[in-house]
């Protein structure tokens, strides 16, 4: 493993890969662990992998579900932990300019089995 601890301060200024809108701070495995800070707005599509965020700043509104037509919205705030399906519609919407998260993907393509 290349870094057993990463700093908020240190992945809130890290490079984003061309073509991505995060940036990677870790990997292992199946697992990544990336910062995303969207400015404006939020453009994401649907991941392959389940995913959990940690609202590390600010605050808006969650939209998640399995299609556009069936978007629950909840508001989040710092501190925050919020799961994510693969294969779900979801964005951060009406969030504030200090908004960033942790972003962890792992598992198999497709998502966990539920138990």
């Amino acid at each position: 493993m290349k870094d057993w601890i990463n700093n908020l301060a240190e992945a809130r200024v890290a490079p984003i890969a061309d073509g991505a809108r995060s940036a990677e701070i870790l990997s292992n495995g199946s697992m990544r662990l990336l910062y995303y800070q969207p400015r404006g707005s939020d453009l994401q599509t649907p991941h392959t992998q389940d995913e959990i965020y940690i609202v590390m700043s600010g605050s808006g509104t969650y939209a998640v579900g399995p299609s556009e037509d069936e978007l629950e919205r909840f508001p989040f705030k710092a501190g925050d932990a919020i799961f994510t399906p693969a294969g779900h519609v979801h964005r951060f919407e009406d969030f504030t300019d200090d908004f960033g998260t942790w972003v962890v993907f792992w598992g198999p393509e497709g998502g966990e089995t539920p138990a």
